[in-house]
């Protein structure tokens, strides 16, 4: 069992992140799976983090929605080059529950509200003139009046079940410390580079 929690060191590297990165230290890869067994990967943007595991929100008609909701194994990666570190965490993804999801939206832009609604994401679209003449119709459809989180709209939890930290160091001999959860333990150990 490992005397150090791992959530507090992703706390302590992530706020060095804030500090140095220049743009998006929250910004994080998201790795899922298709059924057929296809890897694929994208930006996302971490918007809470803590014992229980690493929240992001998304479109679940999107494909990154669909493959979790079908094969909930998911991968993260935190790079922040200015502090030449990155996280890596692997765990299963839930959806999570409305509360929350009513909460964080509540607190996007306008814009982004209106997006949510007038994005069918991951499906093909006419031309760019269609998707603005869907978010003009949905501005004076909600003027004046708070916007409801569509039902398709909400969030991920990734509940780790392993967390990887890596720091560059000399001659590539890179420090390479894992951590992997035995039920409510976590265990620790070290990589070679």
């Amino acid at each position: 069992m490992s005397t150090i929690d791992p959530i507090t060191q992703f706390d302590g590297w992530l706020s060095e992140a804030i500090a140095a990165e220049p743009s998006n230290p929250n910004a994080m890869t998201l790795a899922t799976v298709s059924a057929k067994g296809r890897p694929s990967t994208r930006m996302v943007l971490l918007k809470g983090h803590g014992a229980q595991g690493f929240v992001f929100y998304t479109n679940f008609n999107s494909l990154k929605g669909q493959e979790l909701l079908k094969n909930p194994y998911a991968s993260l990666c935190f790079h922040w080059k200015s502090l030449d570190r990155q996280v890596r965490i692997e765990g299963v993804a839930e959806a999570v529950s409305a509360s929350p999801a009513d909460a964080y939206f509540a607190s996007r832009a306008r814009g982004s509200q209106i997006g949510a609604w007038a994005s069918e994401q991951s499906q093909p679209v006419e031309s760019r003139d269609v998707l603005e003449a869907r978010v003009a119709a949905l501005e004076i459809k909600y003027e004046g009046i708070d916007i409801p989180r569509p039902p398709h709209w909400s969030g991920f939890l990734v509940v780790p079940d392993r967390l990887e930290f890596w720091n560059d160091c000399r001659d590539r001999l890179h420090d390479r410390q894992v951590f992997v959860r035995d039920g409510a333990d976590w265990h620790e150990e070290r990589l070679q580079p």
